[in-house]
């Protein structure tokens, strides 16, 4: 690892005049990308790092926290700085944000943003086969794990299938199984996108961060639509997978 951080960072300096953490933060976020440092892998230590590249700790210092604040670094208290972990996602699988977490061991928390009930938008109707002057429930919701933030969401669901907002609490679909309901199938749709202020604010990140934006219909096994989610991911924490097949 340490020839390809040294190379890598005398080839960012040849290439333009930049601060030196600048070199350094692009060294390293190019060795995530290219697989020379994988997750939960540790960094060279301050000292170590410096030496190598023959810069202060001060540079290192820097370059490293913008790097956290991206969410492509994490650091632990008395054990050093490590890659983050990104989370793939199956785009061919129905599951939920929480349990999507807790399969990877990682512990999902929500944050209720706003939540009430009202009379459907054209755009919700439209989404959900309802009919003007129906009444749906909106959540919309930070998604976080261990204290960093993923995703925002805003789900709008049939007040007929689901009374009260509060219900949904941390995960949308475990109040579905409390109610006896079980969407079956899903049609989703991704794009890439930049968090605007009050996004990115709520995220943790700089305005126009890249991020996925995911619009989820789920449906019943009776065709009734039951689910309208736009989720905002992080663009540096995920990785959406399908599995495809020949016809």
């Amino acid at each position: 690892m340490e020839p390809y951080l040294a190379a890598e960072f005398q080839r960012q300096r040849d290439a333009r005049r930049a601060p030196a953490y600048q070199h350094l933060r692009r060294t390293l976020q190019h060795a995530i990308e290219n697989g020379e440092l994988e997750p939960q892998q540790a960094l060279p230590g301050e000292r170590d790092l410096a030496k190598l590249l023959d810069v202060s700790r001060v540079t290192v210092r820097k370059a490293i926290s913008g790097l956290v604040a991206e969410g492509l670094l994490v650091q632990r208290q008395g054990a050093g700085t490590f890659v983050a972990e990104r989370i793939v996602k199956s785009f061919s699988l129905l599951t939920s944000f929480t349990n999507d977490l807790r399969a990877r061991g990682l512990d999902p928390r929500s944050q209720v943003i706003e939540h009430g009930i009202g009379e459907v938008t054209p755009e919700e109707a439209m989404a959900l086969n309802l009919s003007p002057g129906a009444l749906v429930v909106r959540s919309y919701r930070l998604r976080t794990a261990s204290g960093q933030p993923l995703a925002l969401e805003r789900t709008t669901v049939p007040q007929s299938v689901l009374p009260d907002s509060a219900e949904i609490g941390l995960s949308l679909y475990e109040a579905f199984a409390a109610r006896g309901i079980r969407p079956v199938r899903a049609l989703q749709r991704l794009r890439a996108i930049a968090f605007d202020a009050e996004q990115a604010r709520l995220m943790q990140l700089p305005e126009g961060s890249p991020g996925l934006f995911i619009e989820r219909r789920a449906f019943l096994a009776d065709g009734r639509v039951v689910e309208f989610t736009r989720s905002f991911y992080r663009g540096d924490a995920y990785d959406f997978v399908a599995e495809l097949h020949a016809e």
